[in-house]
């Protein structure tokens, strides 16, 4: 595979020109790495069975394995994906966009290959410009899990240049958007009365 694309896009006000480029690659079955609110996001199109294929085969998982999750650039389609009662949808709306990964029961919507057998979805909205455009620019969420290891924080995981050297062989596109957090989201089991999954860089009491 040739060397992935190194597209800068601005932080805060991002070139509609360079949005629309990566939402292209993702619609091709491209698979991208791009900032998010917390560690840059490795991520494809949730309708590309073979794109998730190759998250899960970079990660080094088992589709079933990984903890993927649903990047979306609101609330408004979540249902689409997930089932949400009002008390959940309250605190996500407060809650989001934010760095919290929300684990609901998984609609018929969801593509078997794109949630783990306990038949959940990881809901993110990130607080990131980025993230956001590429969602609605792509016209449904984009498929995402963390490019480092739950174990381990290192270099390369927040500076887009290293990030680049190491994946670039592996990926069709390296986003970046500045500097990421080495933070990982709050992962929070809605399923589950709201238990808090893995701490992370939101604090979910205050908004329940």
């Amino acid at each position: 595979m040739s060397n992935a694309a190194f597209i800068q896009i601005h932080p805060e006000t991002p070139q509609e020109r360079k949005i629309r480029e990566v939402a292209d690659i993702l619609r091709n079955g491209g698979v991208i790495i791009y900032p998010t609110d917390t560690i840059y996001g490795l991520g494809c199109d949730i309708h590309n069975a073979r794109a998730i294929e190759r998250v899960c085969q970079i990660k080094g998982v088992k589709p079933d394995k990984v903890n993927l999750s649903f990047i979306c650039s609101d609330l408004t389609h979540i249902s689409d994906y997930a089932k949400v009662d009002t008390p959940t949808y309250k605190v996500m709306k407060k809650a989001l966009p934010g760095p919290f990964t929300f684990v609901l029961d998984a609609t018929s919507n969801v593509p078997k290959y794109a949630s783990a057998k306990k038949k959940t979805v990881g809901i993110r909205v990130p607080d990131n410009k980025i993230a956001l455009q590429l969602v609605k620019e792509l016209g449904n969420p984009i498929l995402s899990t963390s490019i480092r290891d739950e174990d381990e924080v290192l270099e390369y995981s927040t500076d887009p240049e290293l990030i680049y050297e190491k994946y670039r062989n592996l990926v069709d596109a390296v986003v970046d958007g500045g500097y990421g957090n080495n933070i990982a989201s709050t992962v929070v089991d809605v399923t589950n009365n709201f238990e808090v999954l893995r701490e992370g860089a939101g604090d979910i009491e205050q908004y329940l």
